[in-house]
């Protein structure tokens, strides 16, 4: 469903991404785990195709980012740290322009609307404005947009930034349901980008760690964790290990 192929990318003479490639199946909730400044939010923006790649690519169900833009990013519910909503708008309103910018066919509009707002706990919201709404509710509105074209993909930049514990633990529940199988089938492959480790443990069975701007880490969590290990220990591990060459690199 997900192919980073060699994806790097440079800021002048700084390196933000490195040679980073992964993949990401059918129904795989995957957790991007990091400290700030590790090159996560740059990957998730190259994937999505805000940000082109310096070099490598991304495969997006089949589509490329550069040969196909267009049918990648339809495949792709993007949710980013910083959310795109109209304060002025309605629920109801919002989530019909985004369903038109994002070509859902103007006959099953209104019904992907409804679906995304029941989904979402927002079927009471709709003609709520949406500047009078709470930061939880806020990110449902952020998850609801993401999911209005119903994509095959969902990536999550920090989806409980800021939020309250009560918040949080609703939206996490939100994003299990929203990956759990629904009719005997998978609904949506997740991408979850974070720095905060229990919400990686809570939803996510696989992790990708990076830091420094490349990808060290790519194993399932119960391999991981395996014989009482803590993600604690194994964040700490990994990130002093890239530290520890830095210091020995700029030394030599």
């Amino acid at each position: 469903m997900i192919e980073a192929r060699h994806l790097s990318k440079r800021y002048g003479d700084v390196v933000a991404v490195h040679d980073v490639s992964f993949e990401v199946g059918r129904g795989e909730v995957v957790g991007f785990l990091g400290p700030n400044g590790a090159g996560k939010t740059t990957t998730m923006r190259m994937l999505t195709g805000f940000v082109p790649p310096t070099d490598g690519t991304a495969v997006i169900v089949g589509h490329d980012i550069f040969s196909d833009p267009l049918a990648a990013r339809r495949a792709i519910g993007y949710l980013p740290e910083v959310l795109p909503l109209y304060p002025e708008m309605s629920v109801r309103s919002y989530l019909e322009y985004v369903a038109r910018i994002k070509d859902v066919p103007r006959r099953a509009r209104r019904g992907s609307v409804d679906r995304a707002l029941e989904r979402c706990g927002l079927a009471h919201e709709g003609r709520r404005v949406i500047g009078t709404l709470s930061k939880g509710y806020r990110q449902r509105v952020g998850l609801a947009q993401a999911i209005v074209h119903d994509p095959a993909v969902l990536i999550l930049d920090e989806p409980t930034v800021g939020l309250d514990p009560l918040q949080v633990r609703e939206i996490r529940q939100l994003i299990r349901d929203l990956a759990a199988p629904r009719d005997g089938a998978a609904q949506h492959t997740v991408i979850l980008s974070t720095h905060i480790l229990p919400e990686v443990e809570a939803i996510c069975r696989r992790v990708i760690m990076m830091n420094g701007g490349r990808k060290v880490v790519d194993a399932p969590l119960e391999e991981l964790t395996r014989g009482g290990r803590s993600l604690d220990e194994i964040f700490a591990r990994e990130t002093a290990r890239d530290v520890a060459t830095e210091a020995v690199e700029a030394a030599g």
